[in-house]
C-alpha cells in the first residue's frame, strides 16, 4: 500500500484521537492545521488546541491561520505537498483549501449521512431518541455535509446514553474507521457514494443544526421520554436547563418514570428525590447543578436546600 502525505487539520480532543491513530498508521503526516493558541484559565494563559499539542509531541510543523484563505498560508499549505487533506472537527474550508490536493480532502462526520448534517449530530440524534448512529468518511463539496461517502461505521445508542458518553465512545470508532478509509484511498480500492444512494426515496433526512441556550430549555409539557432523551441528549454540554425557584439550574442526568402522576408539577420529600412532571409521567432529575454553584447529586443539593434559598 502506498503511504500518502497528508495534512490534518483538526482542534479539539475527538480530532486528537484521529490524529495520533493516523501517526501510528503507515501514512505521513506532514502537516497539521489548527486554530491560534487562546487565552485560558485564570491567569489567561495561552493554550494550544489538543491537536497542536499533539503535533508538536510529534513533531509535526503547525500552521494556525486566522484566516483561510491568507495568501501566506495558501503557500504554506501548497508547499506541503500533500496527497490529501484530512479533517476532523475543525472549520469549514474554502474551496481554495479543499481542493488543493490531487486526492482531494475527506471528513469525519458523528453521525450516518445523510441523516443529521450540521454542528451538532451527537447531541441530536440523542435528543430525538434515535437508537443507532455511526460515523461517516466522505469527501469534501461546496455543500456542507453533503460529499461523496467512502465509509460508514454503524454504533448503537444505549437508552440511557448520555451525549458526552457517546462522543467518547465515537472518537475511538471513527479515528479507526478514518484510518481504514484512508487506506482505501491510498490503495485505490476507495469506492465514493452519492449520498441520495444511501437512503430510501421516502425516509426522513434529520439534520443537526448548532445548538442555542434556549434549545436546551426542558419542555416538562412533553412526555417523559422526549425529556429524558431532552436532557441525556445535552449532557454534559451544553446542559438542559429549567427555572427553580426564579433561577436556573442545569439538568444532566434523570430517571424517567413512565404513567406516574404526582399532584403538583414538582414534588419533593427534601431528602432523595426531586420530580417534575411531565405529559405522560414523572421525570426524577438525579444530577443537576443550581445556578452559581456546583455540578451535584440531587441528594446533595437536598440536604442543603431551603424553599426559595438558592
Amino acid at each position: 500500500m502506498k503511504s500518502l502525505r497528508i495534512v490534518f487539520m483538526g482542534t479539539p480532543e475527538f480530532a486528537a484521537t484521529s490524529l495520533d491513530a493516523l501517526c501510528k498508521s503507515g501514512h505521513q503526516v506532514v502537516g497539521v492545521v489548527t486554530v491560534a493558541d487562546k487565552p485560558a484559565g485564570r491567569g489567561l494563559q495561552l493554550q494550544s488546541s489538543p491537536v497542536k499539542t499533539l503535533a508538536l509531541q510529534h513533531r509535526i510543523p503547525v500552521l494556525q491561520p486566522l484566516k483561510l484563505k491568507d495568501p501566506v498560508f495558501l503557500d504554506e499549505l501548497k508547499a506541503l505537498q500533500a496527497d490529501l487533506f484530512v479533517v476532523v472537527a475543525f472549520r469549514m474550508l474554502p474551496e481554495v483549501v479543499w481542493n488543493m490536493p490531487p486526492l482531494g480532502s475527506i471528513n469525519l462526520h458523528g453521525s450516518l449521512l445523510p441523516k443529521y448534517r450540521g454542528a451538532a449530530p451527537i447531541n441530536r440524534a440523542i435528543m430525538n431518541g434515535e437508537t443507532e448512529t455511526g460515523v461517516t468518511i466522505f469527501f469534501l463539496q461546496h455543500e456542507i455535509d453533503t460529499g461523496k461517502v467512502i465509509a460508514r461505521e454503524r454504533m448503537p445508542i444505549g437508552p440511557d446514553t448520555t451525549a458526552g458518553e457517546l462522543h467518547d465512545e465515537m472518537m475511538h470508532i471513527g479515528a479507526n474507521a478514518l484510518v481504514n478509509a484512508i487506506d482505501t484511498i491510498a490503495d485505490g480500492s476507495a469506492q465514493a457514494v452519492e449520498q441520495s444512494e444511501l437512503m430510501q426515496a421516502t425516509e426522513e433526512v434529520p439534520a443537526a443544526p448548532k445548538i442555542f441556550k434556549d434549545d436546551c430549555r426542558i419542555d416538562w409539557s412533553k412526555n417523559v421520554m422526549q425529556v429524558h432523551n431532552h436532557v441525556r441528549g445535552l449532557s454534559p454540554y451544553p446542559a438542559a436547563w429549567t427555572e427553580f425557584e426564579g433561577k436556573n439550574f442545569k439538568v444532566f442526568r434523570g430517571r424517567p418514570i413512565p404513567a406516574k402522576h404526582q399532584s403538583e408539577q414538582l414534588e419533593t420529600d427534601g431528602k432523595t428525590y426531586l420530580n417534575f412532571q411531565c405529559a405522560d409521567g414523572v421525570y426524577s432529575a438525579q444530577t443537576i447543578q443550581p445556578e452559581g454553584k456546583k455540578r451535584m447529586e440531587v441528594e446533595e443539593f437536598l440536604r442543603g436546600w431551603r424553599p426559595n434559598a438558592l
